[in-house]
């Protein structure tokens, strides 16, 4: 099935507010798009009904499709909005109050009043188990099977539908832990089981317990949801390889995220980074353009939230673990750690649903709070009346009322002039100034957001290019990338669906991770070579079992390091021939050389020490031809021209009769001058005034930045 290119493959995202499908001929890398409203309180049937519509637009059989790779917010929505079954926790006597406790850091050194998130699991549902494992691995006392099986009952007669296991230092030797589980499949085999010696084999016990717990809270809802979807696509007639898009950008069978069900808690922000860097290596391709791909953001505006991600070597930057359900949103350390692997974004809620609003200073802000899909905003007619971006960008003239969606959703301008206005009279401002501050303050506020990411990570915002996606993505990025003061941005075809893209372009791949605390200079090679050999077995028979040829798995080892007495630690790559061998110097050279590179000095003198070990078996997805665009011998774009529309373009500007394009229409190398708009159905696209761009050869517009 990897070598097959004959055949379509389908890209599928649900997102807050829309939902995204991709068809890709692995021929020649034909695309066919389509957009679709998420459908509450049942994702899943939006998805269907549009799967069904973009066959008919495409005019294939659903037997044609190879493939579908799905990304999705389902896991993600299910602890923010606490929206899954009633979930049980044995963990070791003494720590019962663990998940209440967590490391008894603020998150805002004087704010008397923060808001925490609720533990997933209650007091109530959680119980001790007497036992413990030293920090050593050694077993003090082991567990007693008629005490879990007591306990076990209790929960069960209180409903749970899901168990949570988390015993001290599990990570170290889970013994105890799988003792627990052994008996509890014996007299409860149908009570789903999260280990936190599988889950999260991790150092430190407060981000193992809101893992472990996190992953046991989603396993019932995640299953069911999996069971359904893929049932009702074999009664369609698919009979392809389903997929879904982990956290980290990698691709699983739907075996190994029932197994993982926590690695897909950021598996929709990781598409739209993957598609980011996606086109990043298109452009790479094409040296007219001078593109270097590891200087590269990929930015990615949808109708709730949006996010930015750094690209190096091309590829997304993964981190260690992120929050999710914070209490005060989009604030660091008030929500619950997840130490599984994730793509590194940061995310604001600014998307084309976020409400504008005047706040208790007088001033305007907008978002987090989005109208999402339903409501919507007021110009969708749906319901809504809260004045947001997309209806603000209407009234700018960025957006066409009769093309939205293609012309399947027509926005109600008169609406969105009611919602903005009552908001305008509050500020003292004009509908016009007011929409355009609207406008303003997301972009300021995404930028802001960004240059703290790109900084944060020892780069110079400066340098970058931007790479919008999303629906919203191509309307604001060349603001944001002035106030960054970014050379280009990026334009690319299809941007308002283009998640899809990254989710069929991620690599099918595992990462597993594990604690294995030592000094550098006094290192058990042996010992070490023994963890990460078990890491590569249980990587590799995933990937074997969903059917990847073991001549196309690739494996990449990563070591977490840090100086003796630090508590945080960094990642450093590590080869096969090093780990054989056993070759500390070069593991501290590269240690100090990337030290160096996010804080400026490092400290050789200091010793060293590895905290863990990281393994990850990838299995590279069938490689599909970029689709290209007929070429023209003059840069002027005036055959794509469809109209004129005047834009408000801020104060000193005024407005400015501007020309509209047809996406469609635009051929390689002709050559837009801002102000201007480019049309496509999923998303409209902005250039400020002095912007130039060149269309390349994937219909991708790369824009120059005007000197400000």
């Amino acid at each position: 099935m990897d070598n097959r290119q004959d055949s379509w493959r389908l890209g599928l995202d649900i997102g807050g507010t829309f939902t995204d499908l991709l068809l890709v001929r692995g021929t020649d890398g034909r695309m066919v798009l389509h957009k679709v409203l998420t459908t509450y309180p049942d994702p899943a049937a939006g998805a269907l009904t549009g799967l069904c519509e973009l066959l008919d637009l495409a005019g294939l059989p659903i037997t044609a499709l190879d493939e579908i790779v799905h990304s999705t917010t389902l896991a993600t929505n299910a602890i923010i909005e606490r929206r899954g079954p009633r979930t049980g926790l044995l963990i070791t006597a003494g720590f019962r109050n663990l998940l209440d406790l967590g490391k008894e850091q603020r998150y805002d050194t004087y704010d008397l009043f923060l808001p925490y998130p609720e533990p997933l699991i209650p007091l109530a549902l959680r119980r001790e188990i007497d036992e413990r494992t030293l920090a050593d691995g050694t077993i003090l006392r082991g567990v007693t099977p008629a005490q879990v099986v007591a306990r076990v009952r209790e929960l069960v007669e209180d409903g749970i539908a899901g168990l949570a296991i988390v015993f001290l230092h599990a990570y170290v030797n889970p013994a105890n832990e799988e003792a627990a589980a052994a008996t509890i499949a014996a007299h409860f085999p149908n009570l789903p089981l999260s280990l936190s010696s599988q889950v999260a084999p991790l150092m430190g016990e407060w981000k193992r317990a809101s893992t472990t717990t996190a992953d046991a809270y989603v396993r019932p809802l995640v299953d069911s949801y999996l069971a359904h979807l893929a049932a009702h696509l074999r009664q369609m007639g698919f009979a392809g390889r389903f997929s879904l898009l982990l956290s980290d950008g990698s691709a699983a069978s739907p075996e190994t995220v029932r197994r993982y069900p926590i690695r897909l808690l950021e598996s929709g922000p990781a598409a739209g980074a993957l598609a980011g860097a996606a086109v990043g290596r298109r452009l790479t391709a094409q040296p007219a353009f001078g593109f270097v791909g590891d200087d590269l953001l990929a930015f990615d505006m949808g109708g709730t939230t949006a996010k930015a991600c750094l690209v190096e070597g091309s590829r997304p930057h993964v981190g260690q673990g992120f929050e999710a359900a914070r209490a005060s949103r989009f604030r660091r350390g008030s929500g619950l750690p997840i130490a599984v692997p994730s793509v590194d974004l940061i995310e604001i809620g600014a998307g084309g649903g976020s409400i504008a609003y005047r706040d208790e200073l007088g001033l305007l802000q907008v978002g987090p709070q989005s109208a999402a899909a339903d409501p919507g905003p007021a110009c969708y007619g749906l319901g809504g009346d809260q004045p947001t971006v997309t209806d603000a960008n209407l009234l700018l003239g960025y957006l066409n009322a009769d093309y939205f969606l293609g012309g399947r959703l027509r926005l109600d301008r008169d609406a969105a002039e009611r919602a903005v206005g009552r908001l305008a009279v509050a500020l003292g401002l004009s509908p016009s100034v007011c929409a355009w501050g609207i406008h303003r303050v997301v972009n300021e506020n995404m930028a802001a957001a960004a240059r703290v990411h790109v900084i944060e990570r020892g780069h110079d915002p400066r340098r970058f290019t931007l790479v919008a996606s999303g629906g919203a993505g191509p309307a604001h990025v060349a603001g944001i990338a002035r106030l960054l003061g970014a050379p280009r941005y990026v334009l690319p075809m299809g941007a308002g669906a283009l998640a899809c893209l990254g989710d069929l372009d991620a690599p099918y791949a595992l990462t597993l991770e594990r604690t294995h605390l030592a000094r550098l200079d006094s290192l058990d090679w042996a010992a070490v070579q023994a963890v990460v050999a078990d890491l590569i077995a249980t990587a590799r028979r995933h990937l074997l079992d969903a059917g990847i040829a073991p001549e196309r798995i690739h494996l990449d080892l990563a070591a977490d390091m840090r100086m003796v007495g630090q508590v945080h630690h960094i990642r450093i790559p590590v080869s096969r021939e090093e780990l054989q061998e056993g070759r500390s110097s070069a593991l501290c050279a590269r240690f100090h050389r990337y030290y160096t590179q996010l804080y400026a000095r490092s400290n050789p003198a200091m010793p060293l020490e590895l905290v863990g070990w990281r393994v990850t078996a990838q299995g590279l997805p069938p490689e599909t031809p970029p689709p290209s665009i007929p070429s023209t011998d003059t840069p002027d774009p005036s055959p794509a021209q469809k109209a004129v529309r005047p834009l408000y373009l801020g104060e000193a500007s005024g407005c400015a009769e501007t020309p509209i394009y047809d996406r469609a229409a635009l051929a390689a190398g002709m050559v837009l001058t801002g102000p201007a708009v480019v049309e496509e159905r999923e998303a409209t696209a902005l250039l400020l005034p002095g912007d130039r761009g060149v269309v390349d050869c994937f219909g991708n517009i790369v824009v120059t930045v005007a000197a400000v």
